[in-house]
C-alpha cells in the first residue's frame, strides 16, 4: 500500500455522527499513552494528522481519518486512564461498545499495546472483548524501539501468553524506526482491498 492522501473528516460520540459512505473502517484501540497518535502519523506518514497529546486521556470522541479515499482510520479514546472520572470512563466504554458491536463498516480492530511492559488487565479485557464478539484483531506492540534488540523476544513472548494470541496476531512496531512498516501497509492492503 503506498499512502497517497490522508486527511481528518470528522469526530463523533453516536453512530448517526459517523460518515455514512460505506467505505472499510480500521478502528485503533489502546490504553491511554500507548502512542496511538504517533502511530496513526507514522503508518499515514504524516507528521501531525492526529495530535500528539502530553496529556493522556485527551481523545475523547470516535476520531476519523479518511486515507486514500478509499477506507478510514478510527481512532478511539484511550483506555485504562486513571485521571478521567469513572463516569467519562464509562460514557467511552459504551461508545466504543455500540461501535463495535453495531458498526458494519468495521473490518479490522488494531489494537495497540506497549511492548515494553506485560499487557495491562486492561489491555486482556479488551482482547477478550474483541474475540467474544468474533470482531477480526491484530495486536500491534509499539515503542518497540525502546526495548534492546536482546530483550525484544522475551517481551514478544510475554505479550504473546499474557493475552493467548495465535500465530500472526501480534507484529511488534516502532513508530520511530518503522520496524514493520511494510507489514502493516501488507495487512491494510488485505483488509481495505486497497
Amino acid at each position: 500500500m503506498i499512502i497517497r492522501d490522508a486527511k481528518f473528516i470528522t469526530s463523533g460520540t453516536k453512530l448517526e455522527h459517523y460518515p455514512d459512505d460505506n467505505l472499510p473502517e480500521v478502528l485503533l484501540a489502546g490504553r491511554s499513552n500507548v502512542g496511538k497518535s504517533t502511530f496513526i502519523n507514522s503508518v499515514l506518514n504524516r507528521k501531525n494528522i492526529a495530535h500528539v497529546s502530553g496529556r493522556p486521556g485527551k481523545t475523547q470522541t470516535l476520531n476519523y481519518y479518511l486515507v486514500n479515499e478509499a477506507f478510514y482510520f478510527v481512532d478511539v479514546p484511550g483506555y485504562g486512564y486513571a485521571r478521567v472520572s469513572k463516569k467519562d470512563r464509562e460514557t467511552f466504554g459504551v461508545m466504543i461498545e455500540e461501535y463495535l458491536i453495531n458498526r458494519k463498516q468495521l473490518r479490522i480492530v488494531i489494537q495497540l499495546v506497549d511492548f515494553r511492559h506485560k499487557p495491562s488487565e486492561d489491555d486482556v479485557l479488551m482482547y477478550q472483548f474483541l474475540s467474544s464478539y468474533g470482531i477480526p484483531t491484530i495486536v500491534v506492540g509499539t515503542k518497540v524501539d525502546k526495548v534492546p534488540k536482546t530483550q525484544r523476544a522475551k517481551h514478544e513472548k510475554l505479550i504473546i501468553e499474557t493475552l493467548k494470541l495465535e500465530d500472526g496476531m501480534f507484529l511488534p512496531y516502532s513508530g520511530v524506526t518503522k520496524i514493520n512498516l511494510d507489514q502493516i501497509y501488507e495487512l491494510l492492503d488485505q483488509i481495505v482491498g486497497e
